[in-house]
């Protein structure tokens, strides 16, 4: 990837599609170099699985500067919870009729597939944090919302295949759970996100204290903001994006809603020597950007390596278990039926152009949300109901869905760069 990224930034492939096949040629149905299999390594294929998502949404949320009160804020919540809201239920309706599924199989797939992911094609998320785009602000949004929404329907189809540390999803009281664990995790990451932030920026100003080491401080904030929010039964991905979003939100308020000068904090950061730092670092204008841009430009190092674990790891997962022919016909299904559909009715009466409108219903990518949900559900044994065998119900599902996101990795990745390009000219003409 050192020798080549320039040239595939040239070109119409997006690093994803380069991963992808060298994780197949790295599995069994090649070389047999690795064997994974998804079943039997299913604990461990979640705990990287998740530390890769955890990143990639602590980033998004730190990507998005606008203020709440920005009318372009209605359009990542619209995709991120209404477009999912239709997206389940009709990918439910498709794994029952379609692909003969019962119906918690079906529902499972439908949570699995709904979430989007901007992290796999960087020309459709934000270039920077001063990119106000609809469309860029609209699919970054959206995929930290949904990887933390889709929860609930997951664990709804785990309850109703037997699991029974889902059954609280079929109770009674499963709708206030939803509500508690959607409002703990957004409420709950927000504030420690900003009691964080704000607390080293003032320790920092007054007391010369806190220097250095952002790096642990995001990773710290994101162990933090996840683990405390599981404990209390939160939505542990909604806090970890909402602790982003709060020390995004310290940085623009400190800076005055100010467009923030991205190459002068970079430049510092990579060109003034340690001294020069901490001066920058205490500033009493400057403080929180510089904490929050070192923060952020080390998380998009690592959310590098983790697109390219994740991707590879998908790879030799589909190289293992191989594709679907149900699959390619669910892909195509979601990606020119369900996706456009869902997208239409979440954007009713929404501010965007027709192109806009349909860039967005395009790019609903599919990636390490969709390849984590996956690996977690394939930690538990399902019970099916009588008709169907439960032994094959798990690579059947496994299957459908890595071919899914192959089969989005690979139309998106292709299509991403010259649509794109595309929509640019538009707009300046």
């Amino acid at each position: 990837m050192a020798l080549m990224a320039s040239l595939l930034d040239r070109l119409p492939v997006s690093p994803a599609m380069f991963y992808l096949p060298i994780g197949y040629i790295l599995g069994p149905a090649v070389s047999g170099l690795i064997n994974v299999a998804p079943d039997q390594h299913a604990e461990l294929l979640t705990a990287l699985a998740k530390m890769a998502l955890l990143l990639s949404l602590f980033t998004v949320g730190l990507k998005l500067r606008m203020p709440f009160r920005a009318r372009i804020w209605r359009l990542p919540l619209r995709l991120g919870v209404l477009a999912m809201l239709v997206t389940i239920p009709l990918l439910t309706l498709a794994g029952m009729f379609m692909l003969g599924l019962p119906p918690g199989a079906a529902i499972l797939l439908g949570g699995i597939l709904a979430p989007t992911d901007p992290v796999l094609a960087s020309d459709v998320q934000l270039k920077d944090v001063g990119d106000r785009d609809r469309i860029r602000y609209s699919l970054t949004g959206e995929g930290g919302l949904n990887d933390g929404t889709a929860f609930p329907f997951v664990m709804l189809g785990l309850a109703l295949l037997g699991v029974p540390s889902a059954a609280a999803y079929i109770d009674t009281y499963a709708v206030l759970q939803v509500a508690w664990g959607v409002s703990a995790g957004l409420v709950g990451g927000w504030l420690m996100g900003w009691l964080l932030g704000r607390t080293v920026v003032g320790l920092r100003r007054r007391f010369r204290l806190a220097l250095g080491m952002e790096e642990f401080l995001g990773i710290g904030l994101i162990a933090l903001a996840y683990g405390v929010t599981e404990t209390i039964h939160g939505i542990g991905f909604l806090a970890v994006f909402a602790a982003g979003v709060a020390m995004r939100r310290i940085e623009s308020t400190n800076s005055g809603q100010q467009e923030l000068d991205v190459a002068q904090y970079q430049t510092v950061v990579d060109s003034v020597p340690v001294s020069g730092k901490e001066e920058i670092a205490t500033h009493p204008a400057k403080a929180s950007a510089y904490m929050t841009e070192t923060v952020l430009g080390f998380n998009q190092q690592l959310e590098q390596f983790a697109e390219f674990v994740m991707v590879t790891l998908a790879g030799i997962l589909l190289s293992h278990v191989g594709f679907s022919a149900a699959g390619v016909l669910l892909a195509l299904l979601l990606f020119f039926v369900i996706r456009p559909l869902s997208v239409a009715l979440a954007l009713i009466r929404a501010d965007v152009t027709p192109l806009q409108r349909r860039l967005m219903a395009w790019f609903g990518i599919k990636g390490i949300g969709s390849l984590y949900y996956l690996v977690f559900a394939l930690q538990y044994p399902w019970l099916a109901p009588a008709g169907f065998h439960s032994a094959a119900l798990a690579p059947r599902l496994t299957s459908l869905v890595l071919t899914v996101v192959a089969m989005s990795i690979v139309l998106h990745g292709i299509s991403s760069t010259p649509l794109m390009e595309m929509y640019q000219r538009r707009r300046r003409r």
